[in-house]
């Protein structure tokens, strides 16, 4: 049976740690599935992984949904969190709650995330008065960067971190089932998951929040472009792959691939019906 957010608040109230991951295609979504990751995000971080731009902002939300399609039909027993890009629910509560529903309706998943505190609340309501779960995002936004002057801690002052607890505060009123604190100092991720009711997933935000969330390609080191400070590399696939791939080519080069063993075969008397 599929996590649900039932599931994510108990664990917060009994103190068991959950982890989510990013995947943004079936045959990942699979895997992450069959380990028993209980949350997994597709996230617009495709836009830089999967895609090449530089940034989230390009992301538009045919190609999320696009993702999130083949994600969901990776999955049996993982949440799928639909991440909705920019400029989809910037707008109005309708667009919000209009490209929320396409997430449900046509990438199937179950769940939506959003970015923003205050300014954001009475979309985050509507879209979960309409029966879709809403996941918010605080801290680093990255489809706020070129205002934020990119990647960067949040709430390292007094002000900023009275902001960031209110927006917070704020996202639980509104009817938020999650919350994801990025690039927020650990002390104040601490306070933060100390005084709301539910679930902070942190990614670069400390040990202390209730989950924890990575990019896939960085856990996996498939990306090479940079590997943020918050990531830890739990394998180094880009090396195996750019083995195999030099593997291959000598042996095709040499000819010794492909064998008779990768090879179809046939009755060779056939072919004398050929000359």
């Amino acid at each position: 049976m599929r996590v649900n957010i039932g599931q994510l608040m108990k664990m917060k109230q009994q103190g068991e740690k959950f982890s989510m991951l990013t995947a943004y295609d079936y045959s990942t979504a699979r895997l992450v599935d069959e380990a028993g990751i209980p949350l997994i995000l597709v996230g617009d971080s495709l836009g830089m992984v999967m895609l090449g731009h530089d940034s989230t902002i390009p992301v538009t939300i045919d190609e999320m949904i696009h993702h999130t399609k083949a994600v969901s039909r990776g999955t049996k027993n993982a949440l799928v969190v639909g991440d909705m890009p920019f400029m989809t629910y910037h707008t109005s509560v309708e667009d919000a709650l209009r490209n929320a529903g396409r997430f449900l309706q046509e990438g199937g998943c179950q769940t939506v995330k959003l970015e923003g505190g205050e300014a954001v609340a009475e979309k985050v309501r509507r879209i979960v008065a309409a029966g879709i779960p809403v996941m918010g995002h605080l801290g680093y936004t990255p489809q706020s960067t070129h205002q934020l002057g990119g990647p960067k801690a949040i709430g390292k002052s007094t002000e900023a971190a009275a902001r960031l607890l209110n927006d917070a505060r704020i996202l639980e009123e509104a009817g938020a089932y999650a919350v994801v604190l990025e690039l927020v100092p650990a002390p104040l991720a601490k306070l933060v998951t100390e005084k709301i009711n539910i679930p902070t997933i942190g990614i670069g935000a400390g040990k202390d929040c209730d989950g924890q969330v990575q990019v896939i390609h960085d856990l996996l080191g498939l990306f090479a472009d940079f590997v943020p400070k918050h990531a830890k590399q739990y394998a180094k696939l880009r090396d195996t792959m750019l083995s195999a791939f030099t593997e291959y080519m000598a042996e095709v080069k040499a000819g010794s691939f492909p064998t008779d063993e990768h090879s179809p075969t046939m009755d060779a008397g056939l072919l004398d019906q050929l000359k």
